[in-house]
């Protein structure tokens, strides 16, 4: 049986026979660099407040935000104009969207209520009530996903609003905060973290950021475009034609993308 030397013990051997050569260790279980790079640009409402974005069956869909001003929109995409729109009490603050089954969901933020419409009209079926904050939504063909702004997604049955369970996010162990505007991507989930401009793509069975995208670069274009403009938020992909499409709040542009992972 051999004997083994200290942990201790070894690292000293290993930083005395290496003095001029630092220890390097190596992470692996940090993300993946997910590359990005923009196909095509179109117009954004500069005025929405984006907090969701879908498409479906080919068309555009936007939850937008703020207090006495939160609209759920149906938008022409190759003009950023509105086709559809109605708008929230005013005392409601618009947060995530997501469509299941032609049928709208829609979050609000610290008013703990859920809002469900029609596709076809935007007439509103129902509603219910929810424990938290609400901040993102999507869905993977069966449950409802929603973010709060910490570091859990919660999964929801869409005709009860029963939470059935909830998954920790980590990247590289420890948990991620800031958790936001999600979409369900063939098993994962990507989502904006607030206030960042990252993209995190995350494994929805562990719950491990996988990998990530530093969108600064467009981040920055926009702010040269437009010095209002806010955040990072909004992400909608296209089943049938595999696109991907990402916004931010107050941004004059939507761009479809192409990411590396």
């Amino acid at each position: 049986m051999k004997k083994y030397l200290p942990i201790a013990l070894m690292i000293c051997l290993v930083s005395c026979k290496n003095k001029d050569k630092p220890v390097v260790v190596v992470n692996n279980n940090a993300p993946a660099v997910m590359g990005h790079s923009i196909v095509n640009t179109y117009k954004h409402d500069t005025s929405s407040y984006t907090q969701g974005l879908v498409i479906y069956n080919g068309a555009m869909y936007e939850g937008t935000g703020n207090y006495g001003f939160t609209k759920l929109r149906k938008v022409d995409m190759t003009t950023g104009k509105m086709e559809r729109e109605i708008s929230l009490d005013k005392k409601y603050f618009g947060e995530g969207i997501t469509i299941l089954r032609d049928t709208v969901y829609q979050l609000t933020w610290k008013e703990k209520k859920v809002f469900v419409y029609r596709l076809n009209d935007f007439s509103k079926i129902k509603e219910y009530d929810i424990a938290t904050d609400g901040w993102g939504l999507t869905n993977d063909g069966t449950n409802l996903i929603v973010s709060t702004g910490g570091s859990d997604l919660y999964f929801y049955d869409p005709s009860t609003f029963k939470l059935l369970k909830t998954q920790t996010v980590t990247e590289s162990g420890s948990p991620v905060n800031n958790i936001n505007e999600l979409e369900y991507i063939n098993g994962y989930v990507y989502a904006n973290q607030y206030l960042a401009a990252y993209i995190l793509k995350i494994d929805t069975a562990t719950g491990i950021v996988v990998a990530k995208a530093d969108v600064s670069s467009m981040w920055q274009r926009i702010k040269a475009i437009d010095p209002n403009a806010d955040v990072p938020n909004g992400i909608a992909y296209d089943a049938a034609t595999k696109k991907i499409y990402i916004t931010g709040k107050l941004w004059p542009e939507l761009y479809e993308v192409q990411f590396s992972q």
